[in-house]
């Protein structure tokens, strides 16, 4: 059975908009904020980039450092591969990444900087026991579709869907 032919393990998605996303880096930000100073902030390239960008505005962090892993083709997760690694063992740092799934990327990533605060603003079960802090937790069988997965386009309405059914 080949990748695209494997059954989907999401049930569920979960649409977050710019707006949300925004929002809940942001409290995540309050949650971190008395658990500095920080030297600087480690981005898990790319889904971390963004929320690292807002909670390094949030608590006044300058230093903005990437590490680069990619783990996923599409909806599925391939084999890890590391394009930068980390600066260091973490000491000091804080680590950031939109989300924790499975976990894969979050237990490579804490090898090469162990002593880092991983923070992500959204955890599935499978991956909170690698992560410091988060914000939001939900299903380990929903996918999250971040903003700058989708697009605005015409949805059918649901009469229309109905009629098509048939």
């Amino acid at each position: 059975m080949t990748t695209t032919e494997k059954k989907s393990i999401y049930h569920r998605t979960y649409p977050i908009s710019w707006e949300q996303l925004h929002r809940d880096a942001r409290a995540l930000s309050w949650r971190l904020i008395e658990r500095g100073p920080w030297r600087g902030i480690i981005a898990i390239s790319r889904g971390g980039l963004v929320p690292a960008a807002i909670v390094a505005r949030e608590l006044d962090i300058r230093l903005v450092d990437t590490v680069c892993i990619a783990s996923y083709l599409g909806r599925s997760q391939g084999k890890i591969q590391v394009l930068k690694p980390a600066p260091g063992d973490g000491e000091g740092w804080l680590l950031i990444d939109d989300l924790v799934d499975t976990g894969r990327t979050a237990r490579q990533v804490r090898e090469m900087v162990p002593r880092a605060h991983f923070a992500t603003v959204y955890a599935k079960p499978a991956g909170c026991p690698l992560v410091d802090t988060f914000m939001t937790e939900v299903s380990q069988d929903t996918w999250i579709l971040f903003p700058w997965d989708s697009e605005i386009q015409f949805a059918q309405p649901i009469a229309g869907r109905k009629q098509q059914d048939q």
